[in-house]
C-alpha cells in the first residue's frame, strides 16, 4: 500500500510522490511557515499590494510583468537621475582640469619669475658689490689727489693777479707745493714710480714759476719804496723769507732793495741839501754852506 500523508493545515490526505514534487515542497514550506511573523515577507507584500488592485487570475499572471516594468521605470529614472550627477561630475572634473593646468602654468610662471629673481638679485648684489669697490677707489683717488695736488684756490694763488702781484695765500699755496714734492719722494718707495714722476715734474713747474713770479713782484715792490722804509708791505718780509730757499735769486733780490735803498738815500740827500723838509723846515743845507761846522 502507498504511503499517505496529509496536507499542513488542510486535514487532506496526500499520495508520496505528490509528497516528492519539488513545488509540492515549496507550497508545504510556504504553508508551514507563520507569515506574520516574517516582516521581510510582509513589506514585499506590502509592496506588491498596489499593483493587485483586482484579485482576478489575469493581475496574478501580469504580476511579474508588472513588476518587472516597474523595476525597469525604477532603473531609468535612477539612470536619467545619475545621468546628471555623471554630468555634474564630468563638469567638476572639466572644471579642476582647468583649474590644475591654471596651478600648473602659474607654477611654472612662479618658477620661471623665481629664476629671474634669483638672477636680478645676484646682479644686484655684484653691482652693489662694484658700486662699494667704485666708491672706495673713489675715496682713495678722492684722498689721493687731496695728498699730491693743488687746490683750485692753491694754484689761483700761485699764478698771482691779473697785475702780476701776489696775496696772502700765495705762501700758504708754496709751502703746499714744497709739501707735495716731498711727499712724492716717499711716493717712489711704493710701486707707483710713474705717478710720483708726473706729480713731482708738475710741483717742480709750479714752484719755479711761482718763485719767478715771487723775485718779479720783489722787484716792483723794491721800487715803489718809500724814503723812510718805515711802511714795507708785510708780504715783503714774507717773500725774502721764502727767497731764502734760491740763494741766487734771493741774492738779486737784497740788490734790488739795495739799489732801491740807496737810490731813495741819495735822493733825500739830495733834497735835504738843496730843498730842506717840507715846507723849508729845517732849510736846505746849502743855506749853512758859510758855517763850516753846521755844514759839515
Amino acid at each position: 500500500m502507498a504511503a499517505v500523508a496529509e496536507a499542513p493545515g488542510t486535514g487532506v490526505a496526500l499520495p508520496a510522490q505528490v509528497q516528492a514534487n519539488p513545488i509540492t515542497k515549496k507550497l508545504n514550506k510556504i504553508l508551514d511557515s507563520k507569515i506574520e511573523t516574517d516582516q521581510e515577507l510582509l513589506d514585499a507584500l506590502e509592496t506588491v499590494s498596489p499593483f493587485l488592485t483586482e484579485n482576478t487570475l489575469q493581475r496574478r499572471r501580469n504580476l511579474r510583468r508588472d513588476l518587472e516594468q516597474r523595476s525597469l521605470e525604477t532603473n531609468i529614472r535612477f539612470l536619467n537621475s545619475f545621468r546628471k550627477v555623471r554630468d555634474a561630475v564630468e563638469g567638476v572634473t572639466k572644471d579642476v582640469d582647468e583649474m590644475s593646468k591654471c596651478c600648473e602654468a602659474m607654477t611654472n610662471r612662479l618658477r620661471a619669475t623665481k629664476e629671474q629673481t634669483r638672477d636680478l638679485l645676484n646682479q644686484t648684489t655684484s653691482l652693489q658689490n662694484q658700486s662699494k669697490r667704485v666708491e672706495k677707489r673713489a675715496e682713495i683717488v678722492t684722498a689721493f689727489l687731496g695728498a699730491f695736488q693743488l687746490k683750485p684756490e692753491e694754484a689761483k694763488a700761485l699764478r698771482g693777479t691779473a697785475d702780476g702781484g701776489i696775496d696772502r695765500n700765495f705762501f700758504p699755496a708754496l709751502n703746499r707745493v714744497r709739501e707735495i714734492h716731498a711727499d712724492c719722494k716717499q711716493l717712489l718707495r711704493t710701486s707707483q714710480h710713474a705717478a710720483a714722476l708726473e706729480i713731482m715734474e708738475k710741483m717742480a713747474a709750479a714752484h719755479e714759476a711761482a718763485y719767478e713770479l715771487l723775485y718779479r713782484w720783489i722787484q716792483r715792490e723794491c721800487r715803489l719804496l718809500n724814503v723812510d722804509f718805515v711802511d714795507l708791505n708785510p708780504l715783503l718780509y714774507q717773500a725774502f723769507e721764502a727767497m731764502q730757499e734760491r740763494p741766487v735769486l734771493f741774492k738779486y733780490s737784497l740788490d734790488e732793495y739795495n739799489t732801491a735803498r740807496r737810490s731813495h738815500v741819495v735822493r733825500a740827500f739830495i733834497d735835504a741839501l738843496t730843498r730842506g723838509g717840507p715846507g723849508g723846515v729845517p732849510k736846505p743845507i746849502e743855506l749853512l754852506s758859510h758855517d763850516p761846522l753846521r755844514y759839515a
